[in-house]
């Protein structure tokens, strides 16, 4: 799957289809989730377009299946194929559902991108009775990934998309769920961002040995649906402190990517990135992202990823934890 030439030519205007350009990818299957909206829909459509069989999961099927006529067009017209499955991150009995239907089926994965997500939601809770990001966007992949984690052939990989908000915050194992702690919608979703990170340092270390790697992306900035619980201008005031950043540093200033760039990143470490490259890591802009130091503020990271986020002893711990919270060990 890895065009190694390819791997280090693209950057952050780079679109799926440049990624893609000259990538056959006949004869694999590759699951992605949150295939209603946005980045998932672009992101099952270019990986249709060359010829791979999509399993798109969704909480909304109807929507979907609107969402997706486009992505069923082009893997028609390619040698693709695209099938929809019912998946509610949100709700542990929908997951395991899921997981349960997929592996009855028993048909291999070469590559599980794990895109579905919310971001800074008010207060609130899953079916299971976590705080909502946390739940929806770490403990509902944890569990479905881990669940068909057998189906992932080797050379197989697992992208898990996380995001630069992954610096509002490090996970707090002590009180996930926020009962202690003054709510933050933000401070939610990075913590949520980081589990998504250490997941993928923990899942890559279980399974390299079998020869499946993992990493994490951020896609970048992107107008999507995600961003409906946003106040529009708690989003200017972040570009306005991002543009002062850039040009302290001699860069241009912010621009916001377009879907087909935003999806750009999973699909280049889904299928073209080199596997020891990416495994483990993280990655921006369709190439691995550098370490910030901690002494940098927050406001200042413009690119890159803090070190607590690809810490093996964090992964680790935040690995038991989510065992632990879902009643379940991997």
């Amino acid at each position: 799957m890895t065009n190694i030439l390819a791997a280090t030519s693209f950057g952050a205007t780079s679109t799926t289809d440049d990624v893609l350009s000259g990538v056959n990818l006949k004869g694999k299957r590759i699951l992605v989730t949150g295939v209603s909206a946005g980045l998932g829909v672009e992101t099952a459509r270019s990986l249709a377009a060359h010829g791979a069989q999509v399993v798109g999961a969704a909480r909304d099927l109807n929507k979907a299946k609107v969402a997706t006529e486009q992505v069923r067009k082009e893997a028609v017209a390619n040698g693709g194929g695209l099938e929809l499955v019912q998946l509610d991150l949100g709700n542990l009995k929908s997951v395991r559902a899921c997981a349960d239907r997929l592996l009855a089926k028993g048909e291999a994965f070469d590559v599980v991108i794990a895109n579905a997500g919310v971001m800074a939601t008010p207060l609130g809770h899953t079916v299971d009775g976590f705080e909502t990001q946390f739940g929806t966007n770490h403990l509902g992949h944890f569990v479905l990934v881990n669940r068909i984690a057998r189906l992932i052939g080797s050379g197989g990989r697992l992208i898990n998309l996380s995001s630069l908000g992954h610096r509002y915050s490090n996970v707090d194992l002590e009180d996930p769920n926020f009962e202690r702690t003054a709510y933050e919608p933000f401070v939610a979703y990075g913590r949520s961002k980081t589990a998504n990170i250490l997941f993928a340092v923990a899942f890559d270390k279980r399974h390299r040995n079998r020869g499946v790697r993992a990493a994490a992306v951020h896609p970048g900035v992107i107008h999507t649906e995600l961003g409906r619980h946003v106040d529009a201008s708690q989003i200017e005031k972040i570009i306005e402190q991002r543009n002062q950043q850039l040009a302290a540093e001699g860069k241009a200033p912010f621009r916001w990517k377009t879907i087909p760039q935003g999806a750009a990143t999973s699909v280049w470490a889904g299928v073209v990135g080199p596997a020891e490259e990416i495994g483990g890591r993280y990655c921006e802009d369709c190439h691995v992202g550098s370490i910030v130091p901690d002494e940098i503020p927050v406001e200042s990271m413009t690119e890159g990823v803090r070190g607590y986020a690809l810490d093996a002893k964090n992964a680790e711990a935040l690995w038991r934890k989510s065992e632990e919270m879902v009643g379940e060990s991997f």
